[in-house]
């Protein structure tokens, strides 16, 4: 039996953190609402982690499986569903009224009442779930596909009557008959819109025939170890361009997306001197540079410090230059928030998103601990922020991940999915991004980049 449960609980005051915790911001910002976590979402294992955005409804991702909220009152956003369905990271992307779901931890099954099952099983179970929102109070259960090495993220890749959903995982093991190394491809899930319990792999594409990055030897010592290519952590697709970013460990990949069954690379980077984990990526809405993030320390080590530096666990800014089959990737700047946070502290580069700004380059993005940041990369050699907002350490230690997991910008309004708070709305007041809040969407999934001003 699927689990939904409708709650709700009243948000936080503006500007003050739930529990009296500490808020520190620029001022520009404002917490206009905290809801806490819900229910069999709510332990500290069970950790907020994606967004995805349709009409005045959020889709919280979460371990423990999602929540949606209806944002129809900004200050005063309300839970109507808790889906429990444990899968451990539970991405999600959302095409019409189907929800797609990530799971990335080896389950006996591939229900929502499925336990943790060893991934040296053949019968153990990873992939993508499917669901029906059409009823966003009460959201179904229609379809599941198993996938290589289960799915870490995904990505969705829109066409007219499928949906086609990248799937990105890694860390093959010879041990587990379902995710042998070399593991160097994705699977793509084509999704029927109108049938979709006809789902299924339709390609599995490698993109790394090189075997990709080798990494540094495991005894390199610490901070400079750069992670071997196994896989993909990230994939963002820009659909109206026909192109996509992978973050893939020890890679930086631009790919050709025009057929959406045959991605095909255009010119891959390295940075072995300060990339240890190429974790995610966001293009600018001229699709002229792309912003990737390395997720130095697997986002568990405190790592916003003067000891790691400012090159380090830091986004990277490339500038893409020339034309069709000859564009290159060109580095011009790192970026990291200009702040120290405390050893208690888990702080990297995460998961942010464009704010949509004609004519400007500005993005919002998640630190975890390090909390949210708004940076403007107009200029890709001098990024610089322009808002921030940030809450005192979780606790005296680094036991329990903590903070800002994404951070994403929809009709107005920032939200940020919040490891062990839960959902925070926040917004930004400054005459360089004022114009943002005139842009609507019906439709965000911030891995599925949207041409805003086409």
């Amino acid at each position: 039996m699927l689990v939904i449960t409708s709650l709700y609980v009243p948000a936080a005051s503006a500007d003050r953190a739930p529990g009296g915790e500490v808020i520190t911001k620029s001022p520009n910002i404002h917490l206009l609402a905290n809801v806490p976590k819900q229910g069999p979402l709510a332990a500290p294992a069970a950790y907020g982690s994606d967004w995805a955005f349709k009409g005045n409804y959020a889709f919280g991702g979460n371990y423990e499986g999602f929540t949606v909220y209806d944002l129809s009152r900004a200050q005063q956003p309300e839970v109507v569903a808790v889906v429990h369905c444990p899968g451990s990271q539970n991405d999600v992307s959302i095409a019409g009224d189907l929800l797609f779901l990530s799971t990335d931890s080896s389950r006996s099954d591939d229900s929502c009442q499925s336990t943790p099952k060893p991934a040296t099983e053949k019968s153990a179970w990873e992939g993508i779930k499917i669901f029906d929102i059409s009823d966003v109070r009460n959201p179904r259960y229609v379809k599941a596909v198993e996938t290589k090495c289960g799915s870490h993220t995904n990505t969705l890749v829109p066409s007219k009557h499928n949906a086609y959903i990248y799937v990105s995982s890694y860390s093959p093991n010879d041990t587990y008959p379902d995710c042998k190394p070399p593991h160097d491809l994705i699977s793509i899930v084509k999704v029927p819109l109108r049938n979709p319990a006809q789902a299924h792999v339709a390609a599995e594409p490698v993109l790394f025939p090189d075997g990709g990055n080798p990494g540094d030897p495991p005894d390199t010592p610490w901070p400079g170890q750069t992670r071997a290519t196994s896989g993909c952590h990230d994939l963002t697709a820009y659909p109206d361009e026909d192109l996509m970013a992978g973050a893939c460990m020890g890679d930086g990949v631009l790919f050709d997306i025009s057929d959406p069954l045959k991605p095909r690379t255009i010119t891959s980077v390295r940075d072995d001197e300060n990339f240890a984990f190429w974790h995610s990526a966001t293009f600018n809405n001229d699709a002229n540079k792309i912003v990737f993030t390395d997720e130095l320390g697997g986002g568990s080590a405190a790592t916003c410090n003067a000891e790691i530096g400012p090159e380090k666990g830091a986004n990277a800014i490339y500038d893409i230059v020339g034309k069709g089959d000859r564009r290159k990737l060109r580095f011009r700047s790192y970026y990291k928030i200009p702040r120290h946070n405390t050893e208690n502290e888990n702080c990297v580069a995460h998961n942010g998103s464009l704010i949509p700004v004609k004519g400007k380059d500005i993005m919002v993005q998640a630190w975890y601990q390090g909390g949210i940041s708004v940076m403007d990369f107009t200029n890709s050699r001098k990024p610089k922020e322009i808002a921030w907002f940030d809450r005192g350490p979780w606790g005296d230690n680094l036991d329990t991940l903590a903070g800002s997991w994404s951070a994403y910008y929809y009709n107005g309004y920032i939200y940020s999915n919040e490891i062990q708070r839960g959902l925070d709305v926040l917004d930004l007041r400054d005459p360089l991004t004022d114009k943002a809040k005139r842009v609507r969407l019906d439709l965000l999934n911030a891995q599925s980049q949207p041409n805003y001003f086409d």
